[in-house]
């Protein structure tokens, strides 16, 4: 209830901002991110072509303190996806909004980047296994401190994910809650998470910074995945640099990349026919080194990636087809 009088009041008081319509821009902002690449992995002398992304999203107001956003990606791996549909209350004059329905959980660092801004082809463990969070809620974000700026974000959520909301009601509501800190060219985010999955409640952690001055960006998360069920804990880490270097002709830069990142044995959180957790994803270590070249300005521009990713196992796993080591060459598009 405390909660729902905080809403109200933020709303009441957004409500009665004067804000000059004039100065508004209405019309909607279009924007698109295309990524194809081919994979090729040396151990099954065998490659593939794919369509990782092809996102595309409308933005923008109806009113000075209401907005919208409506993202699809029309081939999320072969799958037509509905990402992000949500309406927005903000105002200039008050450092904060309100945001209602489908989109991105505020939580982590690496899991909230789009396709687009990303530094490798593929996503660390942290951004696709363990901390991917997409669901239907509520959040609130507030921002705050002229020398530190600082933004507190949290939500709650149904729990359903994107496709099992018509019929999904619930008494038990998932939550997260990220904070943001910046100092010069050191950020610095922490945040925690519930969710529920198949009745198992899962507590997640995360911590992490970056510095990056645009030529150097030097990054490290660390996540834990705390399970209701009898499954241990989950630890996940991504940990990685590059260095831009600036080109005057074709390309407007190179950029050098080293990655490592890590998870310990992992489970989703759904049981099996037997009432237990399973591991869906084994403990791995993983190195990736690549190359980058940009094409482009900052609102329409092009990266060519080029990857090597090195997996270690234990011994007498048996890894994923798609899970092994592989050069990965992908061409992003972004406008």
């Amino acid at each position: 209830m405390r909660f729902l009088n905080t809403v109200f009041a933020v709303l009441l008081a957004m409500s009665c901002m004067s804000v000059n319509a004039e100065e508004v821009d209405y019309r909607p902002v279009i924007n698109g991110t295309v990524r194809a690449k081919y994979e090729y992995e040396p151990q099954i002398s065998a490659g593939r072509f794919e369509v990782r992304n092809a996102r595309m999203s409308i933005t923008g107001k109806i009113l000075p303190v209401v907005g919208y956003k409506v993202e699809i990606d029309l081939s999320d791996e072969g799958r037509i996806r509905m990402l992000d549909a949500y309406c927005r209350l903000s105002a200039r004059s008050f450092r904060g909004s309100l945001t209602a329905g489908q989109m991105r959980v505020p939580f982590t660092i690496d899991a909230h980047r789009s396709p687009h801004q990303q530094y490798f082809a593929n996503r660390s463990f942290i951004a696709k296994q363990v901390g991917n969070v997409r669901d239907v809620g509520l959040t609130g974000m507030y921002g705050f401190g002229e020398r530190v700026p600082i933004t507190l974000e949290a939500g709650i959520f149904n729990g359903s994910g994107l496709t099992d909301q018509k019929n999904f009601w619930t008494k038990r509501y998932n939550f997260s809650v990220k904070a943001t800190a910046v100092v010069d060219n050191v950020t610095v985010v922490a945040g925690c998470q519930r969710i529920s999955p198949d009745s198992v409640g899962i507590m997640m952690w995360d911590i992490g910074a970056f510095y990056d001055d645009t030529k150097w960006h030097i990054e490290g998360e660390y996540l834990r995945k705390n399970y209701s069920g009898k499954f241990s804990s989950v630890n996940a880490v991504d940990a990685f640099v590059a260095r831009r270097f600036p080109l005057k002709r074709i390309f407007s830069g190179i950029s050098a990349l080293g990655r490592y990142d890590y998870m310990s044995d992992h489970s989703d959180g759904v049981r099996d026919d037997s009432g237990n957790l399973v591991i869906n994803d084994h403990g791995r270590h993983r190195m990736t080194l690549g190359a980058t070249l940009h094409w482009g300005s900052r609102s329409m521009y092009a990266d060519l990636r080029i990857n090597y990713e090195q997996y270690f196992y234990k011994p007498g796993i048996t890894s994923g087809i798609s899970d092994r080591n592989k050069i990965v060459i992908e061409l992003m598009c972004r406008f």
